[in-house]
């Protein structure tokens, strides 16, 4: 019969709550650099320190050039510029974070589209159960989020389920230096932008009188979510099975909504906690079938070998 896979010991549980937590605590890290910062350039500083010094300390993956520029792209201006445009005025770090949540489903649907892979009822229903949870906000929202702020995170959970597929296709497994190296290939499409869009007056002046708080908001996204945060993610895979490990992140969304709760005040009605639900809900049922039903699967191996 196949051995258990360990459980979690209490240190790489908090190694890996740590990670969570940091990355529900972005959102709110976000808000605050969106108030000094135009939003395309402050996504263009976080991929420009996200790639350096890290491409000097992590070798490069080994991967094919055109797909570290394919994910930088996509990761960069689709999911992190998309997103930020947004949270600058549209919609709110909490909101923001369950509704880029819906990168699940769309990465689920993208690859039985593209790859062919089986969507069972399970699926189906966790994406309806999850889908009810965007229309109440789109119903309730009103000043936490616009339409176009819905729109927008939305189109940013799609550019983060390409992602997947893209990262899926390399086949690597050291997402560290595959984030960091593909950050090469997000800034300056994001500097290009915006330049064009946003002029070239807060970039320069980020370089040439530094803002105490904008540098505590890119070396938060930089150094802490990205090194610490898929560097960290990465070791507990590779330790442990990602049923164990993955369901952890969807904590994110709700350490996300304590966070703005806490530090800048953000209601919480009954509705947007009734919404959380929902789309927490849809992810648990996508996420723990798939685990029960790989775990009864493995069962009835183990009942069939010892049989033999």
């Amino acid at each position: 019969m196949q051995q258990a896979a360990p459980a979690l010991s209490p240190r790489d549980l908090l190694l890996a709550l740590v990670v969570v937590t940091v990355w529900g605590s972005n959102f709110v890290v976000v808000h605050w650099g969106l108030m000094r910062v135009p939003p395309l350039t402050l996504a263009a500083l976080r991929f420009l320190f996200s790639a350096f010094p890290a491409i000097f300390i992590v070798r490069r993956p080994r991967v094919p050039w055109h797909n570290l520029c394919a994910f930088g792209l996509c990761l960069g201006v689709g999911q992190f510029g998309l997103l930020f445009f947004a949270m600058r005025a549209s919609i709110t770090p909490a909101l923001a974070a369950l509704v880029l949540q819906m990168q699940a489903f769309f990465t689920l649907l993208l690859a039985a589209a593209l790859l062919r892979e089986p969507v069972r009822p399970r699926n189906l229903v966790a994406l309806l159960i999850a889908g009810s949870g965007i229309a109440l906000i789109a119903a309730e929202a009103g000043g936490y989020a616009t339409p176009l702020g819905l729109v927008l995170v939305l189109l940013a959970a799609l550019a983060w389920a390409i992602c997947n597929l893209i990262a899926r296709a390399s086949g690597t497994t050291n997402m560290l230096a595959y984030v960091a190296w593909s950050s090469l290939f997000a800034a300056p499409p994001l500097c290009g932008i915006a330049l064009l869009l946003e002029g070239g007056a807060p970039l320069i002046r980020q370089f040439a009188h530094p803002d105490p708080v904008v540098i505590g908001v890119i070396f938060w996204q930089s150094a802490a979510n990205t090194l610490l945060g898929y560097g960290l993610w990465n070791w507990l895979l590779n330790r442990y099975s990602a049923a164990q490990v993955a369901p952890l992140s969807l904590l994110v969304p709700v350490i996300a909504t304590a966070f703005a709760w806490l530090l800048i005040g953000e209601a919480l009605q009954g509705w947007k906690l009734l919404a959380c639900g929902l789309i927490l809900g849809g992810l648990a049922v996508n996420q723990f079938g798939a685990i029960r039903r790989k775990e009864l699967r493995q069962a009835g191996a183990g009942d069939h070998r010892a049989s033999d």
